[in-house]
């Protein structure tokens, strides 16, 4: 059963005086950290069919979306304020095609052993797979849609395991 999640008495990233602060997780130990964000690509059915058949001008947009990913799971704190910059033990970012949707569905699955969590890494590396992968579409189909970009797996930690569709209970 999830844990239930007190109401914080004060904001984590603001200090005593209400300013911008990153969190201090000097006191907090190391622990095995692993998320998984995912993200969908919508694309009409010619820019589909380019992209399955490998046919866009721009080349592979499979592997320049992966790298894509990847590189930005390893700048995240360049990206998002207060951010903590972590050490990755491992990324990947993968795709799977659903051809009758016209769709990609990207998933970024980030680890790390570290004093604080990767969801913002998984998240980050799965935006920019999608931001790549519409760039390399946008000539053939330039209403693609990025759509439903969220976490759906948390690991480690204080918190443990948490999975989309097992949120905590209210206060």
């Amino acid at each position: 059963m999830p844990r239930k999640r007190q109401p914080a008495e004060r904001l984590t990233h603001a200090d005593a005086s209400g300013r911008a602060c990153m969190v201090d997780v000097g006191a907090k130990g190391v622990s095995a950290r692993e998320a998984v964000a995912r993200g969908i690509v919508q694309l009409g059915p010619e820019a589909f069919a380019a992209l399955q058949g490998n046919r866009l001008a721009k080349g592979d947009a499979l592997a320049v979306a992966r790298i894509a990913g990847i590189q930005a799971a390893k700048r995240t704190a360049e990206w998002i304020p207060l951010c903590h910059a972590i050490p990755l033990d491992h990324v990947a970012v993968d795709f799977a095609l659903d051809e009758p949707g016209g769709r990609v569905r990207v998933e970024a699955r980030v680890r790390a052993r570290a004093v604080t969590g990767v969801e913002m890494e998984a998240l980050t590396a799965t935006a920019a797979a999608c931001l790549a992968l519409y760039d390399m579409v946008k000539g053939v189909d330039r209403a693609a849609a990025i759509r439903e970009i969220r976490l759906v797996l948390k690991r480690g930690g204080r918190g443990g395991l948490w999975r989309a569709g097992e949120e905590e209970e209210g206060p």
